[in-house]
């Protein structure tokens, strides 16, 4: 695990679970075999967002020790005037703010489960057809 030290402030660099890439989704069923393999993006706003995520990953850890020292309440106000400047040179999608979770399968952009980063209408065709690993759909 990789940490860098900015002032008192350590600094994970470890890829978060929202910037993984967007480009494939394997299903498996119980069975281990293999159901779908999807290369293509959907639409055009999942291009969009896969940009964002890429830009964030890059520009994402310098732009947040520069946000640290324009919040620091120890540093002289020169060094943030000039800090403002550099985080006014950052792409505007280099923000992690600008990321908004989106399905894997269908783009949508609202009611989506985090952990298997698909909609819950999704979600519910896939438990149906037993193709989540580890979950069953509660039957009495």
């Amino acid at each position: 695990m990789a940490a860098s030290r900015v002032g008192k402030c350590v600094i994970d660099l470890v890829k978060p679970f929202y910037l993984q890439s967007t480009q494939h989704v394997l299903l498996a069923n119980q069975t281990n075999q293999l159901n779908q393999i999807r290369t293509k993006m959907v639409d055009h706003r999942m291009v969009r967002d896969h940009k964002k995520r890429k830009t964030v990953e890059e520009y994402g850890p310098e732009r947040f020790r520069v946000n640290m020292v324009r919040k620091s309440k120890i540093i002289p106000q020169e060094i943030k005037e000039i800090a403002d400047k550099e985080i006014k040179e950052f792409p505007l999608n280099s923000a992690p703010v600008r990321i908004h979770d989106r399905c894997m399968l269908t783009s949508r952009p609202r009611a989506v489960l985090k952990r298997w980063r698909v909609s819950r209408i999704m979600f519910r065709h896939l438990a149906d057809y037993n193709n989540l690993s580890g979950y069953t759909r509660s039957s009495w």
